[in-house]
Parts: structure tokens; C-alpha cells; sequence
């Protein structure tokens, strides 16, 4: 392959291979299709006709194919609540076949920015707020998507936790917080094998990511040994030719910055033409490497796309990423049971933002659909609180939809955003972005008060990408069921959590406070920000503060026990074995989760971390003993004065049980 590469190499001339380093054709694309994002592939960089060299064939999408008509899965935060890595290489693998059955070569799929603070707009794209599970979850997506052909792209690459301001925002952060909360994750998904990377928008210590030389040079190449080729966001992620030389390998989706002005800075010598033939080849070799691998399937065309057994995968994932936050015994609900089924979201297809990881599905099953298939169901919202009391006087039960859309958090497109070349804007406005709010709408609580008044059981399903504060109304629930943005099928899902075919399962990627100064700074508008060491439990956990729902919390309709706790050091890792017995009446599974407690002489640090966990499925009475690995690498500490990495000696303890709260079983070991 080397020597196939270097004949390109060799062969292409410097305008061709300038060629290579940019996406083209996307402004005349997107104004042809009327607007509509993801209507055909985007050419994102390669491709030398003369040569026979492909471009490379973008399309975005998180929870789906962005592209033509294709399954919407749950968004990724859902995804992420199931603690599923082997589901969600399931996925990627979908998301692979349905992408290279619409002539996709290229997926930005996999979002792995830490949720630093729940107000993020684009927080239901990325899988929480812990590095581990965000590694873990990242690469299996990755993986399952390359399994298929598709060169899968990890984003946005760095720091990459706020929207509004995602464009101009300087993210000002130590050695220790950048390498220790913000980038292992990245780091994990490469070492796994994911082959390419797309920059971020945002500023990294005073420079943009996609120019940022220690970044993408010093650390993903140089410290890291990354091999595969990086590319930019979209349309604002170059600012100058300079970019390729500090290791930007591709300006998407056009030749804006780059192009013949990348042409003029090589043969003015401010760029070296080494440069150039080193973007190249990382591209080439990449792209030689996928095309050389067979392929698990003879043919891919549009009748794998969307088809039922996707959409069978979806419905998998709505089940099982459902948190059950709160239940003093009303759910599940018996057959039978007549519901008053009110909120505007109930009825409405609402499957996440509608920016560039919009997924347009054949068809969605809402909360009202799925429920009126299972049970007699009467349905009213909060425009007419009238309506929805009298439908509770008619009901045994009541489940209200409350939470976002896309109008209240996702990507943020700027109404002045340009989207083609002669300099059109995206939207006539702003559409999108960070939340101003961190609790329901007014609305939407007077209509939690009003069904509580009925004497009713009430159940409240969240819709939401991210944690939703519930003090002002939860005493008025006797249920409380997150369903994020639960994809295509998440109506049919939630009628079977409801009424007990299957048990919740999922568990919180995040944490829920009890108050919105809990958690970290943040400022939706802001030109500088600090990134401190501290967020998620780990701050929690510093701070003496107690969340409402701690990270890794979900509530099941079984019970599980844990015994016989056993940890010993094997050569680099630890092996970690549980027993776990389901003590309830009906199958259900059980997210296993082994945090480990420092020895305390290194600060700061948190007091404990994520460090392995497992996702086990249980009949009633069944016991199995659960096997987990902690790498002794991941132990360490990033050490300033020598830009390296330390294990801190003394006495560990490893801490298991079903959340960051525990209970826990405990046992020591000294490294």
C-alpha cells in the first residue's frame, strides 16, 4: 500500500493534490436540493479523476444516516443511558450499511464531547459526561460503522461542550483538566482504530482547534501516534492556509480558506510542499486500507435502508436506554388500564434537533400512537387545561410528554450562517442552541399540577437531551420515566416500559442536580471560558453537594443483590469479578459499574471514577457472575512538569454497585 501511495503521490500534481485537501461542490448541492440537509452525499475532501482516486463521500448523524430516508435511532445520550457497548456496535453497523447503501464513504456519526454542563443544546448527540463510558460507547459506534466500510470520523476534536458560541469561543484550560477529563476518550476511540478525526469550531488556549499545531500535530500525532487524516467542521473550521501545516488535513465542505490560497502560500514558501504530500498521504492511506478490506455483505442497496430489522434495533435501543428516575409503585401499569395521556409532545414526532444530525425516518411511532395500540387512551394537552383535567376525570391513569424540542435545544444555526457561495444565510433565523433553562416550561408544569389535582397516579415521561431539574413539580409525580429523544419507534418502546413487558434498564450518563448552581459555569454567550478540573460527580463528590439523581442512577422493576466482591492485579490490568442476583419476579437487566477510589495524595483528583462496567440481563432468582477489567494505565495521572503520565502509589479501593452512589461493594489493593 505504501508503494501504491507514493506512485499517487508521485503522480498528482500540486493542484491536484491541493484538490484533495478540501471538499467541493456542497454550496451548489445544497441550493439545488431546495435546502434540505443531507439529500445526497457531501464531497468532503479526495478524489483525483485522472487518477481514479474517490473522493470521499460525507454524511453526518448521530442518531441515524443523515441522509435520504433512513432508521432514526434513539439520539446518543439515550444511547449512552444503556450502558450498551455491544448494542451499540449493533448500530454502528447499521448506521455503516445504510450509509454505504446511500453511497456514503464518510460518517461523522460519532460524537464524543464530554457534557460538561446540561444546558449544552447539542448534549443529546454525545453518550454523558464521564471519559470512561464516553470512550467505551464512542469506539463501539465507531467500529460497527467501519465494519461496513465506511471510515468513521470522531468530533469534534477538542473541548467542543457549548453551542451558542461554538464558533468564537475561547476554552481556556490546565494541562492536567485538558488530558485527564477532556481527552482520554478521543484517545481511547483511536487506539481502538476509528480513522479519522474532525476538528472543532472553538478556541483551544487562544487558538482555533483546526489550526491548533500542539493539538493536532504534538499531541494526536505526535504523543498519541494517530496515523488517519483530520478533517474540519463545516464551513467555519478553517481560518488560514497555515492550518494544513499545523495538521488540518481537510478544509470542508469547500475550498473557502484553502484551495488556490493554499496554492499561492506553497509557492510562496510560507507553506512547504511536505506538507501538502504528507496531508495527501495520510487521506490516500486511509482510504487504500478501507478499500482493500472485504466487505461482510455482496451488496448494499436501499432495501437494507431503513428496513425492518433496523427499525427492529431502534425500538432495542428506546427500550433500553429508558431511565426510570422515581416509582413509588405505579408503574408498571396493569392491562387495561384506561389513560389520560396529556402533553402537545405526546402527539407530536419529535426524535431530536434539526440541524446537521436530523434523521428523516419512513415513519415514527409517538408516545399517543404507541400507546393507543396497547390501551384506551385520552389525549389533551396544555393549551386547554380544562380538557386535560376533564380527561383525567375520565382516566385510571395519567401520563403526561413533557420536555424540549428542537426549538428549545440543539444545534445552533445562525440566521446569518452562510450556506452557499453567494454568501445566503441557513435560516431567516436563528434556530436551535444552548438552553436558557434548565427546568419544564410554565405550561408544562401547571399541567403536571392540574393532573396531580385529579387524585390520579401520574407518570411523567421526560423528553429531553440531557438532565431536566424537578424539584418544583416531582412531588406531584408518582413516576418519573426518561425517554430522551427516543428515535423512530420510541412510541411502541414506551408502551412496553409502561406496561411492563419489559423493565426499565437505563441508567443516568449524567448527573441530575437539585439546583442549576451545582453545576459548572457556564455562559451561553461567552468569548472566553475556563474549563476547570471539576464537573459531573466528581465535582458532586468534591463539593459536598447531594444530586437529585446520581450519574449511573435508574430504577428497575426488579431487584438485584450484590455478593462475593473479588479484585487482584493480572500483569496491566485488574480483574474485577461480581456476583449479581435478580430478587424480583420478572427478567430484567442490570448495568454493573466499577468505580475506583485514588489513594488521595495527589490533588486535584477526583475522589473516584468510572473505570469499567457491564450491562447483564437476568431471569427472576437467576444469579451470574459479572467479570470486569480497570487497565492500570487508566489509573494515572497526567503529570505537568514532564508532560507525562504517573501512577499514584498507595492503597486503591475498588468500589462496585449499580451507581455512583452506590451502595457499593468494596475491596482494596495497593499499587
Amino acid at each position: 500500500m505504501t508503494d501504491t501511495v507514493d506512485t499517487l503521490l508521485a503522480t498528482a500534481t500540486l493542484e491536484e493534490k491541493i484538490g484533495m485537501m478540501s471538499g467541493r461542490g456542497f454550496f451548489a448541492a445544497y441550493k439545488e436540493d431546495g435546502g434540505v440537509w443531507g439529500a445526497r452525499p457531501y464531497r468532503a475532501g479526495s478524489g483525483i479523476e485522472r487518477l481514479g482516486i474517490e473522493p470521499l463521500w460525507f454524511t453526518d448523524g448521530p442518531r441515524g444516516v443523515a441522509r435520504g430516508v433512513s432508521t432514526c435511532f434513539p439520539c446518543t445520550m439515550a444511547r449512552g443511558a444503556s450502558f450498551d457497548v455491544a448494542l451499540e456496535q449493533r448500530i454502528g453497523e447499521a448506521l455503516g450499511i445504510e450509509a454505504r447503501a446511500q453511497g456514503c464513504t464518510l460518517s461523522g456519526a460519532v460524537c464524543i464531547n464530554l457534557l460538561r454542563h446540561p444546558a449544552w443544546g447539542r448534549a443529546q448527540e454525545t453518550y454523558g459526561e464521564d471519559p470512561h463510558h464516553l470512550g467505551r460507547m464512542g469506539a463501539a459506534l465507531g467500529l460497527g460503522i467501519q465494519a461496513h466500510g465506511v471510515i468513521a470520523t470522531i468530533k469534534h476534536f477538542a473541548l467542543n461542550s457549548m453551542e451558542n458560541a461554538r464558533f468564537t469561543v475561547d476554552v481556556r484550560i490546565d494541562e492536567r483538566a485538558l488530558h485527564e477529563v477532556y481527552l482520554p476518550h478521543f484517545k481511547h476511540c483511536l487506539d481502538r482504530g476509528v480513522a479519522s478525526v474532525m476538528s472543532a469550531y472553538n478556541q483551544l488556549n487562544g487558538e482555533y482547534c483546526g489550526q491548533h499545531r500542539h493539538l493536532l500535530t504534538d499531541i494526536l500525532r505526535g504523543e498519541w501516534g494517530f496515523a488517519g487524516f483530520v478533517h474540519s467542521d463545516w464551513i467555519k473550521g478553517v481560518y488560514a492556509p497555515y492550518g494544513a501545516a499545523a495538521g488540518l488535513d481537510i478544509e470542508n465542505p469547500e475550498p473557502l480558506k484553502w484551495g488556490k490560497k493554499l496554492l499561492a502560500a506553497v509557492e510562496a514558501g510560507t507553506v512547504e510542499p511536505q506538507v501538502i504530500d504528507r496531508a495527501c498521504r495520510r487521506i490516500l492511506s486511509v482510504q487504500l486500507d478501507f478499500a482493500a478490506r472485504e466487505l461482510p455483505l455482496e451488496r448494499y442497496d436501499e432495501t437494507l435502508v431503513a428496513c425492518a430489522a433496523h427499525v427492529a434495533l431502534a425500538q432495542e435501543a428506546a427500550e433500553k436506554s429508558a431511565v426510570l428516575l422515581e416509582n413509588d409503585g405505579t408503574l408498571p401499569f396493569a392491562p387495561g388500564v384506561r389513560l389520560a395521556l396529556l402533553g402537545r409532545l405526546a402527539a407530536i414526532e419529535n426524535t431530536g434537533d434539526n440541524g446537521s444530525s436530523r434523521v428523516r425516518p419512513p415513519a415514527v411511532v409517538t408516545a399517543l400512537t404507541g400507546l393507543a395500540a396497547v390501551t384506551a387512551v385520552i389525549h389533551a394537552d396544555e393549551r386547554d387545561l380544562a380538557a386535560a383535567r376533564a380527561a383525567c376525570d375520565d382516566a385510571d391513569a395519567v401520563v403526561i410528554v413533557a420536555g424540549y424540542t428542537a426549538r428549545e435545544e440543539g444545534e445552533y444555526i445562525p440566521g446569518d450562517m452562510t450556506l452557499d457561495a453567494a454568501g445566503s444565510s441557513a435560516a431567516a433565523v436563528s434556530i436551535g442552541g444552548d438552553r436558557r433553562d434548565l427546568g419544564l416550561p410554565a405550561d408544562q408544569r401547571a399541567l403536571i399540577g392540574a393532573a396531580a389535582a385529579s387524585g390520579k397516579p401520574v407518570v411523567v415521561v421526560l423528553i429531553a437531551g440531557s438532565a431536566v431539574l424537578v424539584e418544583d413539580w416531582r412531588a406531584s409525580a408518582g413516576a418519573i420515566l426518561q425517554t430522551f429523544y427516543s428515535g423512530m419507534a420510541g412510541g411502541a418502546a414506551l408502551a412496553r416500559l409502561l406496561f411492563g413487558a419489559v423493565a426499565p434498564s437505563g441508567k443516568l450518563p449524567f448527573t441530575v442536580a437539585r439546583r442549576a448552581e451545582d453545576y459548572p459555569f457556564f455562559d451561553i454567550d461567552a468569548a472566553r471560558i475556563d474549563y476547570g478540573y471539576w464537573h459531573g460527580y466528581a465535582k458532586f463528590e468534591a463539593e459536598g453537594l447531594t444530586p437529585r439523581y446520581p450519574f449511573g442512577h435508574g430504577l428497575s422493576y426488579a431487584r438485584f443483590a450484590y455478593r462475593a466482591l473479588t479484585v487482584r492485579r493480572e500483569g496491566e490490568r485488574l480483574a474485577v469479578s461480581v456476583a449479581v442476583r435478580n430478587d424480583g419476579t420478572m427478567a430484567a437487566d442490570e448495568v454493573v459499574q466499577a468505580y475506583v477510589r485514588y489513594p488521595g495524595t495527589v490533588e486535584p483528583r477526583a475522589a473516584k471514577n468510572l473505570h469499567a462496567f457491564a450491562r447483564i440481563t437476568l431471569a427472576p432468582g437467576e444469579t451470574k457472575l459479572v467479570h470486569l477489567a480497570v487497565d492500570v494505565a487508566d489509573l494515572r495521572h497526567r503529570d505537568p512538569a514532564t508532560h507525562g503520565w504517573r501512577l499514584e502509589a498507595g492503597a486503591y479501593r475498588i468500589l462496585v454497585g449499580p451507581s455512583s452512589a452506590g451502595p457499593f461493594l468494596e475491596a482494596g489493593i495497593s499499587l
